[in-house]
């Protein structure tokens, strides 16, 4: 493409609220990721923090004390035990879809009732669940809201947790539960020091804490029989027997209630709630302030859970789109090397008269190299003609005053690239129309090579090679590389399968019939390369690479100058897109560039480049919440992959391997920069602005290159 000027306007300022409007968005999409790294990561059972290595126990009147413990601000202990022959059956870490309404209904069945410590993320998980335990007569107490081990916590993150849960049973039930069990828990005896402080800190919050007389162990699956020997008291005393409803396979919890309740009832025993066992009041009913938190939290972690599952989607579907796009590149450029190898084979012959248009808008920096280049190659009968586009650097005079046989300069007033090139194509007499920007220096032998395919009447156009001259620094190298790759897979991959959206502005090749069919090249959009190229394959004709057709570019050397130049390219594809997106429901030729072509570039160069921002709020969220070597993994299998992409581009353009130590750096920074501009192109696009042209300033690094080369 180029980077030429177009007439002066006063377009409308850039949209700015996209901007602020993009910054929330990846703002909360991290905060809800977060909150959901938290419950599934942080807080989640067996991956919150290590449990302390504190054994000292707890004190006296708590070890030695009932299983219901009140613990007062002032150190007060006050415990109680269950009245005898009466059972409270508790069940740890639902409400679970499955086995909590299957307990339940063994409850119901029994005319018995449970106590249910839920957690937190699970309540807002299964609301209806958490209602059925209500309404079933059962209790609904607090057991965290992550299954946090308490002990190993900072105090914050205990009453955080605490709160969460609260807010969760509230938003399901109505209820404020007023009982708590601390995950990893058992019977008093076993009570130290740590979750002495954290069962302290719950009772500052307005919790009782019910702690076991009997813990079943049934997460193990013992077997039926263990469970209900575990889980009989001895001499009828009464009980507190820990179970669970959750966290795996409770079908020996269920078939052990079944043996338990009628076996213990026949002997007199009563099966009732912790609260009704103790004469404690029922819970009472939750503000409303606690319900509407309740809910705001339910609808954050569930929509927290959606987004990180759609990003694990979106993530899967892109690297399975990348690696069918490897596979078809690579495929594409091998069947492409045979070609040209075996075109390469033929002797060159002549292919017509040459005229090389080379349209000039302040580009005294370059234009010397350039029509030295142009005017000294090897292929016989070439003009070429310099349309001065309005410049004011003089460069129509240093042209003039080279004195080169069959160079010409045409002047003109301003009127913008795709106007300098229709006065070029007025002015050549060739049938071989090569179109050339202002600073791009010709191998002696590219336009040898460039027209030789357009010895095949079918073909109307050719690609060259492009490559960057300044390539020196990170932004240099990067640029190579990219343009590497785009030459020599992307490329070769639209010649193969004949939909070559773009003859890039710095080196292409037309058939003057072609030229004609499609009136000239269009001023209607800002990359007047792709519309031009798009409509001579709409028109009928073959667009092909010529890989050893090489012509050096002078590439942006500031960040400011690279976005300036690719919001114009990708604003300027978009319109030369829509221009042409009849051609997916057309045939022949022009279906083929649309449905590959302009699929290609719709799903490569524009959606997946919209989503990405959001992949790095998620490999932020990885960083943060997945294991290290997980993240580390995925992050060197895709810089691998990278990497030897880039190192195969460059094997078949016959470059050095040096700068491909520089492609893991490309995520930061460069990488940002190439999604931003596809956002501000697209909010352009959107809100029907126009895009001026915005001309980057020449250093001279072709000429430079054209001299060292010399």
């Amino acid at each position: 493409m180029s980077r030429h000027a177009r007439r002066r306007e006063s377009p409308r300022r850039a949209p700015k609220a996209h901007w602020l409007l993009l910054a929330l968005s990846l703002a909360l999409a991290l905060a809800g990721l977060s909150l959901n790294g938290y419950v599934e990561h942080i807080g989640a059972e067996g991956s919150g923090p290590h449990p302390v290595t504190d054994e000292r126990p707890a004190p006296d009147e708590v070890v030695d004390g009932g299983p219901v413990q009140r613990l007062a601000a002032d150190g007060t202990v006050t415990t109680r035990a269950m009245p005898a022959k009466t059972i409270a059956l508790t069940f740890d870490d639902g409400p679970d879809p499955r086995w909590t309404p299957a307990i339940l209904d063994v409850l119901r069945r029994h005319d018995a009732a449970g106590t249910f410590f839920t957690v937190g993320a699970q309540v807002n998980q299964h609301p209806d669940v958490a209602r059925q335990i209500v309404d079933s007569g059962s209790e609904i107490a607090a057991h965290t809201f992550t299954h946090l081990d308490l002990t190993a916590a900072p105090a914050w993150q205990r009453t955080a947790e605490t709160t969460l849960t609260g807010n969760a049973i509230a938003a399901a039930t109505g209820l404020r539960a007023t009982l708590m069990r601390p995950p990893y828990s058992a019977t008093p005896d076993a009570v130290t020091v740590p979750a002495y402080e954290a069962m302290r800190q719950a009772a500052d919050e307005g919790y009782l804490t019910v702690l076991a007389d009997l813990d079943t162990k049934d997460w193990s699956r013992p077997g039926v029989d263990a469970i209900v020997a575990a889980a009989t008291p001895a001499g009828g005393a009464g009980a507190i027997v820990m179970m669970h409803d959750a966290g795996g396979d409770r079908a020996q919890t269920v078939a052990a209630l079944e043996i338990l309740i009628p076996r213990l009832q026949e002997q007199g025993y009563r099966f009732t709630t912790v609260s009704q066992a103790m004469a404690l009041p029922a819970a009472p009913a939750a503000s409303a302030g606690q319900r509407v938190r309740g809910q705001a939290l339910r609808f954050a972690q569930l929509g927290a859970g959606w987004l990180a599952g759609a990003m694990t989607w979106l993530m899967l579907a892109a690297v399975v789109l990348a690696v069918l796009r490897l596979i078809v590149q690579v495929w594409c450029a091998r069947v492409h090397v045979r070609r040209v190898r075996k075109l390469s084979r033929r002797r060159k012959r002549y292919v017509g008269a040459v005229s090389v248009i080379v349209p000039a808008y302040n580009e005294s920096a370059n234009i010397e190299a350039t029509v030295r280049s142009l005017i000294g190659g090897d292929y016989p009968n070439v003009e070429v003609i310099v349309v001065d586009d309005g410049s004011t650097d003089g460069t129509a005079e240093l042209v003039r005053r080279l004195r080169l046989p069959n160079v010409y300069v045409v002047e003109q007033e301003n009127a913008g690239k795709p106007t300098a090139l229709n006065t070029g194509v007025m002015f050549a007499r060739g049938d071989i129309l090569v179109m050339v920007d202002g600073d791009t220096v010709f191998e002696p032998d590219a336009i040898g090579e460039l027209v030789q395919p357009l010895a095949e009447p079918a073909v109307g156009a050719v690609s060259g090679n492009t490559k960057v001259a300044n390539r020196g620094g990170l932004l240099g190298r990067w640029q190579h590389l990219e343009y590497v790759i785009g030459f020599n897979l992307d490329r070769r991959m639209f010649d193969v399968l004949q939909c070559m959206p773009t003859v890039p502005g710095a080196i292409g090749a037309f058939r003057r019939e072609a030229v004609v069919d499609v009136g000239g090249v269009s001023t209607q959009t800002l990359a007047e390369d792709t519309d031009f190229t798009m409509a001579i394959i709409r028109a009928g004709w073959r667009v092909v690479y010529a890989p050893d057709a090489i012509a050096w570019t002078e590439a942006p050397a500031s960040l400011r100058q690279l976005w300036r130049q690719r919001y114009r390219w990708c604003y300027g594809t978009m319109q030369a897109m829509w221009k042409h997106r009849r051609a997916l429901t057309e045939g022949g030729a022009s279906g083929r560039l649309g449905r590959r072509g302009l699929s290609y570039l719709t799903l490569f160069q524009v959606l997946l480049p919209l989503s990405a921002p959001m992949v790095d709020v998620y490999g932020v969220y990885g960083a943060i919440f997945l294991p290290p070597t997980q993240v580390a993994a995925v992050w060197l299998g895709f810089t691998l992959v990278q990497v030897l992409t880039a190192a195969y581009a460059l094997k078949l353009d016959g470059e050095r391997y040096g700068p491909l130590w520089s492609l893991p750096l490309q995520q930061v920074v460069y990488r940002q920069l190439m999604y931003l501009v596809v956002i501000q192109s697209t909010v352009m696009a959107l809100v029907g602005d126009r895009l001026r042209w915005h001309r980057m300033t020449r250093t001279g690094a072709a000429t430079a290159h054209a001299r060292t080369n010399a």
